[in-house]
């Protein structure tokens, strides 16, 4: 048996004539592939999964200022909210904090998982982390998660793109979110189709996302962009399970967002020549920080 698939449609029919979920298709096709068990793919995923926790944690308990200065600290702020202005639920309040934390690691030279990129890093650890705190979910249906995840993420790397650079933060955050929003469906016992539906729908939510660094920096607005990626993979998800939201393949949401990327402009595509980057107010601190730093140079 071929376990191979290089997009969406492959996949589902493996899915169906197999009966079986896409982290397990994925998992078999890994193993035959790389010609390797199951329990060392196991031990990858537990270890990418203490990463993203420890991720979590670090910036939580211990904030650090991120490289560049633009960030620090706030996951830390938002897990200190008075509960009476916590609006969200506890699982997208968890959520948010999060993204935040990973995304502040990633600035201040910890250590991430990149999923798929270091700049979208935060998404599928927020919403995966949040599920695990808040829902009475097994390891197992985690490492499950995680392992669809990743076959959403491959298919969108093959058949799109994950790279700012090249296509948009649509391409990072929104494919980060695809990722995020299939893995909550069969965590919940969703079906590949609707799994498949929810990334197509969590693409298209975020179709024409800007990549606009601030100084080139992931670091504003990225982190904010991780938490808007991990709610509306919530979003994505209950649409898709509730057969409400968009009906576009997610093979052909790939291209309109691949198609989509290309379009914009140079400026809008991680030169920092464009949008929030070139915010005056942010160009402003950006400045007397640089200055700042010149001097503590001479002293």
């Amino acid at each position: 048996m071929n376990w191979d698939f290089s997009n969406t449609e492959e996949l589902l029919r493996l899915c169906s004539e197999n009966d079986l979920p896409i982290s397990e298709v994925m998992i078999l096709r890994e193993m035959q592939l790389g010609e390797i068990r199951r329990e060392a793919i196991v031990d990858h995923i537990d270890m990418s999964l203490r990463v993203m926790n420890t991720a979590v944690d670090r910036a939580v308990s211990d904030p650090t200022k991120s490289m560049g200065g633009l960030i620090g600290g706030e996951a830390q702020r938002l897990n200190r909210l008075d509960e009476s202005k916590a609006v969200c639920g506890s699982i997208i309040h968890d959520a948010i904090i999060n993204a935040l934390a990973v995304s502040e690691t990633n600035a201040s030279m910890g250590v991430i998982t990149a999923a798929p990129t270091a700049g979208s890093a935060g998404v599928l650890p927020a919403v995966l982390l949040s599920m695990y705190e808040n829902l009475d979910i097994s390891m197992d249906t985690l490492r499950r998660g995680l392992v669809n995840a990743s076959a959403i993420g491959y298919i969108i790397t093959r058949n799109g793109s994950v790279a700012g650079a090249e296509a948009g933060c649509q391409a990072e955050v929104g494919s980060a979110s695809a990722m995020a929003a299939s893995a909550i469906v069969e965590m919940l016992g969703g079906t590949p189709e609707e799994c498949c539906e929810a990334a197509s729908i969590a693409l298209s939510n975020l179709l024409g996302l800007v990549c606009d660094p601030v100084r080139g920096l992931v670091e504003v607005p990225c982190q904010t962009r991780n938490t808007i990626g991990a709610v509306g993979a919530f979003t994505a998800a209950e649409l898709a399970m509730a057969d409400a939201g968009l009906r576009v393949p997610l093979d052909e949401m790939i291209k309109i967002t691949y198609d989509v990327g290309r379009a914009l402009p140079e400026s809008l595509r991680e030169t920092a020549k464009g949008g929030c980057a070139v915010a005056p107010s942010l160009c402003a601190e950006c400045s007397k920080e640089a200055a700042w730093e010149r001097a503590r140079a001479l002293m």
